[in-house]
């Protein structure tokens, strides 16, 4: 059987239904199936549709070292946020001129440490960071966030980060003036954007900055667009089409930019996102407001916490099949607010019966609070 069919076989209902059912064989739920076959997919189609981009790996999304060491040997780059993610891809073998470090607001130790470890990249936006990073970095090199529009994404991330655009000349002009190195622009349309506009008025407004710059003697080298790139949560979803977004994308890079820039980006989500396939077990069941509800042994506080600090909403399948009924699907813990979903419709199920969620890679398991209630967070195995 060639690539192709084995991929197309493994990725339906069938295909997936068996693979988890040969695991449960072996495992006690619950437990998150990561495939290194969609990993290497995603990040091959990323580098398909948007050719002139090179990807830097957000590992907030899911930092599990053997996630981070298949793109390590991959050639993909990273995006971390703090000292401890830069230690972890350095050990695991990436080189520090392939990382970034994209939090505006760093700690001073943290500054150190990427300086230590010669780690040069590094985002800002507000003029008190530039002052701190030329004080423990000199000649650091450095990308301004702007503030974009986050029209439509599932997570807003322009209300915390982002200096207004009209500032941007100034602010890295102000960097040069106290000897670090400014480099380029970035920002960040939001997380799960189905907007392409977003994109392309945020290239447009940046693109306007890279021409004010090189007018005023301060030429800029690196165009960082971000992360945000959505995936299909439910199978039937529509809207969400990254091969379209990528086009436009793609054309927007090379009508505005100079060739000799150079794009990044910042994807997290899209990358492990799809990889990930979360199986859990009905550990109890109630008849209670009229409807059937089923606790299972992984929850808000677990791996479904993506529900919470990601505002995701995944769908719920069962190996089970039959009539289906409106019914509700609650985790293990204590606390009420530990409930899943209300409306499900689902045929009935008995102790012991599978309840699984697909696409479910990213920030689940990574934002998870460890034995919240005595309950472990799923185990992580790679496929």
């Amino acid at each position: 059987m060639d690539t192709v069919a084995l991929k197309s076989k493994l990725d339906t209902t069938t295909g997936i239904e068996n693979l988890i059912k040969s695991y449960l064989k072996r495992h006690a739920t619950p437990f998150m199936l990561i495939r290194r076959d969609v990993l290497e997919r995603q990040y091959n189609r990323f580098r398909k549709h948007l050719p002139d981009v090179v990807p830097y790996y957000a590992i907030k999304a899911h930092p599990h070292p053997e996630i981070v060491k298949t793109f390590v040997n991959l050639g993909t780059s990273f995006d971390v946020a703090s000292a401890a993610e830069m230690k972890q891809v350095l050990r695991l073998g990436a080189s520090p001129s392939r990382i970034i470090f994209a939090h505006t607001i760093k700690a001073p130790d943290d500054i150190l440490f990427a300086k230590k470890r010669r780690v040069r990249l590094m985002t800002f936006d507000n003029e008190p960071e530039i002052y701190k990073i030329a004080k423990y970095y000199p000649k650091a090199h450095v990308l301004l966030r702007i503030k974009v529009a986050n029209i439509g994404s599932q997570v807003e991330l322009s209300l915390k980060f982002g200096a207004d655009h009209d500032q941007a000349y100034f602010l890295l002009r102000k960097a040069r003036s106290l000897g670090l190195i400014p480099m380029g622009i970035s920002f960040h349309v939001g997380s799960q954007s189905t907007n392409v506009e977003n994109y392309l008025q945020a290239l447009e407004i940046s693109a306007n900055i890279f021409e004010e710059c090189k007018k005023n003697g301060l030429p800029l080298k690196i165009m960082d667009i971000g992360g945000g790139f959505p995936i299909q949560h439910f199978d039937s979803e529509i809207g969400v089409n990254f091969e379209r977004m990528a086009i436009h994308i793609t054309k927007q890079l090379r009508a505005l930019f100079d060739r000799n820039v150079r794009f990044i980006a910042e994807p997290g989500r899209f990358l492990v996102g799809p990889a990930g396939i979360l199986v859990t077990q009905v550990v109890g069941r109630a008849f209670r407001n009229n409807k059937n509800y089923y606790y299972l042994n992984d929850g808000i506080y677990a791996d479904f916490s993506g529900m919470v600090f990601d505002h995701c909403k995944y769908e719920f399948k069962t190996l089970r099949r039959g009539q289906k009924f409106l019914s509700t699907l609650a985790g293990p813990t204590c606390d009420s607010f530990d409930t899943l979903s209300t409306t499900e419709e689902i045929p009935e199920l008995y102790v012991g019966d599978v309840v699984y969620v697909k696409s479910i890679g990213a920030y689940s398991a990574a934002s998870a609070v460890p034995n919240f209630n005595g309950f472990p967070p799923a185990k992580i195995i790679l496929v």
